[in-house]
């Protein structure tokens, strides 16, 4: 017989210890009930129809977040500050298009900035040479993500003034997995190396996106890594992420690290999921959703996905883009979950 835990067997009995659960350190279940930040709605605003791609840090004693904002002809990237991670004061743009380039006149999208790997640390910034560094993508023709998108950098002292360097990584040079364009960068480094995760699109229509990594010991020359993509689609019709595995975000808790991507599934839905690996060039999914679509008429009725993760006052913050309603009245902004109650 089995009570409270143990083995009773006449006068004998053991305790069996519960199985740890792997998960339960990146579970956040509890969603704010509304945007934390939304499209201006202020014509002529860089961010006037939409904000997206949250990537959430500390710096100088408070929270900022990079974000992607479109007025309807491409992406430019802005900056909100916090003292609460509810309430965001927009502080305009920080990278923004560049009629004279041929890779950035419609578009430019910070999609995230060298910060501690530790998934509990306050997620400060780092510095390289005294400056700071952001991976960028852009895509080279007008209109909602369109052409071949290409992967940047660019480096900064105070945030708001970025100096852009050419594109370090383009579609294709790459294997047919990313040959139609390379989408959000995620930056990291671990040792003398820097780990740059990135999801891709294959060409053509409908596409399928998948996340692989490139290295680089000095941030100017890269190599694919020959394994990718690490992240995978899973079973059509079956998996979170058949169609996309996407938009990678790259911490280290304990011993692991933890994988968070987002899936978009064959019924249309996109969800935020979760890898782990013992190491960063290997990882295994976790059979279950971190964030999933909320009910009809919720403000993640459609996506809920492309996470940013934080950690403050005891509580594991997931950040996320929230899209609801449908097209093309959807609402797009982004949104929040943390691990514990509101």
């Amino acid at each position: 017989m089995i009570h409270n835990g143990a083995i009773e067997s006449g006068a004998f009995a053991r305790t069996i210890a519960p199985r740890p659960d792997p998960v339960a350190p990146y579970r956040t279940p509890y969603k704010y009930d509304r945007l934390i930040l939304a499209g201006s709605g202020v014509k002529g605003t860089f961010d006037e129809k939409l904000v997206d791609c949250p990537f959430v840090f500390s710096h100088d004693g408070k929270f900022h977040m990079t974000y992607v904002g479109w007025d309807g002809g491409g992406y430019q990237t802005g900056l909100a500050v916090s003292d609460d991670l509810i309430q965001w004061t927009r502080k305009g743009i920080i990278l923004g298009r560049d009629p004279d380039d041929a890779y950035t006149r419609y578009n430019i999208a910070s999609a995230s900035t060298l910060r501690e790997n530790d998934m509990h640390s306050p997620g400060r910034l780092l510095k390289v040479d005294g400056r700071y560094v952001c991976a960028w993508h852009a895509y080279p023709s007008a209109g909602y993500e369109e052409g071949p998108a290409v992967i940047g950098l660019a480096f900064s002292k105070d945030l708001m003034h970025w100096e852009r360097t050419p594109p370090i990584l383009f579609p294709q040079d790459g294997a047919p997995w990313e040959e139609g364009g390379l989408y959000k960068p995620y930056l990291i480094k671990e040792g003398d190396t820097y780990y740059l995760f990135y999801n891709a699109k294959t060409r053509g229509k409908p596409w399928v996106e998948q996340t692989g990594l490139a290295t680089s010991t000095d941030l100017k020359t890269w190599k694919r890594h020959p394994g990718s993509p690490l992240v995978r689609n899973g079973e059509p019709g079956k998996s979170w992420d058949s169609r996309f595995a996407s938009d990678p975000v790259v911490m280290r808790h304990g011993k692991q690290w933890a994988l968070f991507y987002f899936g978009l599934a064959s019924d249309g839905k996109a969800r935020d999921l979760l890898a782990l690996g013992d190491s960063l060039t290997s990882f295994k999914k976790v059979d279950e959703i971190l964030i999933d679509v909320g009910p009809r008429g919720s403000i993640d009725d459609k996506f809920a996905h492309k996470p940013s993760i934080l950690y403050h006052d005891d509580a594991l913050y997931h950040f996320y883009c929230a899209t609801g309603g449908d097209w093309p009245n959807d609402v797009r902004g982004i949104a929040v979950a943390r691990s514990k109650p509101w």
